[in-house]
């Protein structure tokens, strides 16, 4: 949803209950005031989020509401969220949220359209009064998927992406939409414009429950894309969340490609897209939580590195102010300064860019990398839905625990592992750009073989909560890469449940989602 001045302002609509027309209006007016005169809504009520960027900063609208399930379950018993896009295209920094919570309960009125119905599915301009407030109050209905797909153009050589999936050489590929906003695009950019084989998108029909399954891109849960490519017979596959910001990569026979080695492998080859041929590349930003697989590229390319909170507002400010090219967080977002969002298809088209321009398979491309920069293996354990208070008192005494000075130096001996605590810390942020400070944004424990523990929990939803465990051992001896992940780290997993008492503490035999 987009929001612009009285002389224009866009809603991009995601969810399809009616009901929520209404609701945009009243939330956009509670917000803006009398400062809406126009709204502008993508054809049948979808816009993905980084189209919602996209058109903010073409139209120059003063900002933008999204109403997602993202990546949590959907329909009327599921997860509903309202994100506010600020006038750059990018999340509201937190000084924006915090003055809109205090704007919100100084309200005295606001205007709507008792009678407002728009026909989402006809492009053009649809005109109402508003209560004699607005004469006329405009809505504009665009197509959801045309200047989204001008920039793609833009950025990538659609001829070199096309002749991979079309020419002598074509690779086979697969792409699950996961029943979420991205099927329109999926369908128009990578099958109509690109040429790859209708049957390569499933689930491309956008249901208000997401068929049933949450739309998350990941190996739990989009396993029709896993079993299909663990048959050998697609060389690439991908999956989006709900709103489009999140992706995930598969090769051949199911290979997975980690989202921070995802990170790490599109900045090593950012040569193979014109559109950093042309705009070069600054630096680097990554969340906190993220691997350290990237900082070993931008050593080798001489950038700079920027470690965030969790959160793309965070990046956002980085690449406003010309510092950062290129930004990703593990949680399968990764996008660049053409947007202020993650940007799920996007990413994919780095992707086939890549293929197209090494002749390599997935498989080949990442094993390459880790000969020429290391493996960092990395897991996440999610222990989703618990009760909150349990989860923050969990966090409380392990801050107590790992900051004080007698756990600083301590050692933990696993198996014939032994593993040296050379610093921990409660993550704190200090933005370059304007000073800004974050703190308490995750436990760190960091090991002398630069092995690290990370604890951090977020909200789930607005009664549950969710606490994580990030676990990394790098590794850089080529005879050494081809370890199964969980084998590796089940040391660090080990210490890691010692010291939180997570499952005794919460009754949970195993967490909820293993990425």
């Amino acid at each position: 949803i987009f929001l612009c001045k009285r002389i224009g302002s866009i809603l991009g609509l995601y969810n399809f209950y009616p009901i929520h027309i209404y609701l945009y209006v009243c939330v956009c007016l509670l917000i803006f005031k009398s400062l809406i005169g126009r709204l502008v809504i993508g054809q049948n009520g979808i816009l993905s989020t980084p189209a919602v960027s996209c058109i903010i900063r073409k139209i120059k609208a003063a900002g933008g509401i999204i109403l997602t399930a993202s990546h949590s379950p959907g329909g009327p018993g599921g997860e509903f969220g309202v994100k506010f896009e600020v006038a750059n295209g990018g999340p509201a920094p937190d000084i924006v949220s915090d003055k809109i919570y205090q704007i919100s309960k100084t309200l005295e009125e606001y205007a709507i359209c008792p009678d407002l119905r728009v026909d989402l599915s006809r492009l053009g301009r649809q005109e109402f009064d508003l209560e004699n407030k607005f004469k006329p109050f405009r809505v504009e209905i665009v197509d959801s998927v045309d200047i989204y797909l001008n920039l793609l153009r833009s950025i990538f050589d659609f001829n070199a992406i096309r002749n991979l999936l079309t020419g002598p050489n074509q690779i086979k590929i697969r792409i699950d939409a996961m029943n979420g906003v991205m099927g329109p695009y999926v369908r128009r950019i990578l099958c109509d414009e690109l040429g790859a084989p209708a049957n390569s998108a499933i689930n491309c029909i956008p249901l208000e429950d997401f068929g049933g399954q949450p739309p998350d891109p990941n190996l739990t849960y989009a396993t029709a894309l896993l079993e299909a490519m663990r048959g050998g017979e697609y060389g690439f596959g991908a999956a989006f969340d709900a709103d489009g910001d999140r992706y995930m990569i598969l090769g051949q026979n199911g290979f997975f490609v980690n989202a921070s080695d995802s990170l790490a492998i599109i900045a090593a080859n950012l040569s193979c897209i014109p559109y950093f041929c042309q705009m070069g590349v600054r630096g680097f930003g990554r969340s906190m939580p993220t691997s350290t697989a990237l900082d070993k590229v931008a050593k080798v390319m001489k950038v700079p590195v920027y470690e965030t909170p969790t959160g793309w507002r965070y990046f956002s400010n980085l690449m406003d102010s010309g510092r950062c090219s290129l930004c990703g967080e593990e949680s399968f977002g990764t996008g660049s300064d053409h947007l202020r969002e993650k940007d799920g298809l996007w990413a994919v088209l780095v992707w086939l860019s890549i293929l197209a321009a090494r002749k390599q398979s997935v498989e080949e491309i990442v094993r390459d990398h880790w000969t020429k920069f290391g493996r960092h293996y990395y897991c996440r354990f999610d222990y989703e839905a618990l009760e909150p208070r349990t989860a923050y008192f969990i966090m409380r005494d392990l801050e107590t625990l790992i900051t004080d000075k007698s756990f600083s130096h301590q050692q933990f001996a696993v198996g014939n592992n032994i593993y040296s605590v050379e610093r921990t810390d409660s993550f704190e942020y200090i933005d370059p750009v304007d000073g800004t400070v974050t703190k308490r944004q995750g436990l760190r424990i960091i090991f002398s073989d630069a092995s690290r523990l990370i604890f951090r929990m977020s909200a789930s939803s607005h009664v549950r909560a969710t606490l994580r465990i990030y676990a990394e051992s790098y590794e850089k001896d080529p005879s050494q890469h081809n370890k199964e992940p969980q084998a590796v780290l089940s040391p660090l997993i080990a210490i890691a449940l010692k010291i939180s008492q997570i499952h005794e503490r919460t009754g949970r035999k195993g967490p909820t989602v293993i990425t």
